[in-house]
């Protein structure tokens, strides 16, 4: 199995805390953004989005991590990382979807480079627009949390899941763009939690061959 993917990608990070938490062996091909390599023909001709992560298994080739992430829970059970519950995996993918859906995308790269170099924004700006779409998911984020009664010492529980790979991999983008996380102390004390396990450890970006 081969993760094309980027050491500071966000969506790359909450795949490889999957990957480990699974305890699969994978091959690390490193796309570099910086050097524009997602726009390579032959990387756009595997993926015509020219995003990344990207897994090619065999001549299975998956796109967009939240598909590959429950290909990864389907086709690798054990151990599992959704709750047995219907309701309970429905309130855990909820929780992955504000990160997911209402968070991440307003600030990956594509959409910064954007407000940097379309919109004329300056990093002062660039950097407000970031706190801003962060604050408002973690605020909803936090009140979820804190009225979950089966929170435990994770997202949900006390074994780490789905949603502890969303959150953790955007607490580190927050910190990257110096937003205040003091207001969550819900979400501080999970990704803290998580922190203390070596499968989060291995998949930070610092860990990565390609952080230079």
């Amino acid at each position: 199995m081969k993760i094309y993917n980027y050491f500071r990608s966000g969506t790359s990070h909450r795949l490889r805390i999957v990957l480990n938490l699974k305890g699969l062996d994978w091959d690390y091909v490193a796309v570099d953004l910086r050097a524009e390599a997602h726009f390579d023909a032959a990387f756009k001709a595997l993926n015509p989005q020219g995003l990344v992560p990207m897994l090619i298994d065999g001549d299975l080739v998956l796109t967009q991590s939240p598909a590959i992430i429950e290909w990864l829970e389907e086709r690798y059970p054990n151990p599992p990382l959704l709750p047995v519950n219907m309701n309970d995996r429905a309130r855990v993918r909820a929780l992955a979807a504000i990160v997911g859906c209402d968070i991440h995308p307003l600030n990956n790269r594509r959409v910064l480079e954007y407000l940097r170099h379309t919109l004329g924004c300056d990093e002062a700006a660039v950097l407000a627009w970031c706190a801003t779409w962060i604050s408002t998911g973690f605020a909803a984020l936090e009140a979820m949390l804190v009225a979950d009664v089966n929170r435990g010492n994770f997202c949900f529980g006390d074994r780490p899941g789905i949603a502890d790979a969303y959150l953790v991999a955007q607490v580190e983008s927050a910190r990257r763009f110096n937003v205040d996380l003091s207001p969550y102390p819900c979400i501080c004390a999970i990704d803290l939690a998580c922190a203390a396990l070596s499968v989060f450890v291995r998949a930070a970006p610092s860990q990565q061959p390609d952080k230079f």
